[in-house]
């Protein structure tokens, strides 16, 4: 198993509702990837973390039959018609779930802001773990973009900057602010950069600088938030995100 057939499986491992040949497969992945393995780290710690909080909570009686009919119900209907349907509910459901945890879970004194960067740059240095940079790799835009096609439901602008000194190393997909990303991977000599890009659903404050001694600049564009993340220096990193086609600090 690869981590994008095995990182959807995290949560039902850990809460052991796998069959047993397929829990066997994710056990072998997690112990060759650091990266999902980290994943699972997490979830296991927010599970103990809840358990011990005041934010575990006790569902009332009434929700769990609702619930329970619910399934009764959906599992009933012919198995293909239903089958990529109760998928996709199922893991908006937990995506949602596990957006509004990271945000009652965040530490006291951290803002969305910085919270937000917090992830962006944890991505980034996942990224770096030898055979996860990217899931395409390939300098080539026009096969860059098409790889995206069915993974995610909208559509990245893929660009090339070889010739202004940043080329194009290939794409990916990544989980951040509570929702699945693409990734389009970036090379400054022997420095990489992430631009971690999602629909803007609300507009994100315009920020750049440091933070755990990498560099970022983000910006809401033509309907997209862009966040972009690397080692190189600030002034490089701004310079990149000025680019044609880039999002900009001066809103253009």
């Amino acid at each position: 198993m690869n981590c994008n057939e095995t990182y959807p499986l995290l949560h039902a491992y850990a809460d052991g509702e796998l069959d047993l040949v397929r829990s066997l497969d994710v056990e072998r992945h997690l112990k060759t990837c650091p990266a999902c393995a980290a994943a699972r780290d997490s979830i296991q710690s927010l599970r103990s973390a809840l358990r011990q909080s005041d934010l575990a909570y006790s569902a009332p009686q009434a929700l769990r039959n609702r619930l329970r009919e619910r399934i009764r119900e959906r599992t009933s209907e012919p198995r293909a018609n239903v089958s990529r349907q109760w998928f996709w509910q199922v893991f908006a459901f937990g995506a949602t779930a596990l957006a509004i945890l990271i945000f009652l879970l965040r530490p006291a004194g951290i803002s969305e802001a910085d919270q937000l960067a917090n992830e962006a740059i944890s991505g980034h240095i996942r990224s770096l773990i030898p055979g996860h940079l990217t899931d395409v790799a390939s300098s080539d835009q026009h096969t860059v973009k098409p790889w995206f096609n069915g993974k995610i439901d909208f559509a990245p602008d893929v660009k090339d900057y070889a010739a202004q000194g940043f080329p194009l190393v290939g794409g990916k997909l990544d989980y951040l602010n509570g929702q699945p990303v693409a990734a389009l991977v970036y090379r400054r000599n022997n420095h990489f950069i992430n631009v971690f890009v999602w629909p803007a659903k609300r507009p994100l404050p315009e920020r750049a600088g440091t933070q755990r001694g990498f560099s970022f600049v983000n910006h809401d564009s033509n309907g997209m938030h862009h966040f972009i993340v690397s080692d190189l220096n600030l002034k490089e990193l701004t310079e990149f995100a000025a680019l044609p086609g880039q999002p900009r600090l001066d809103g253009n």
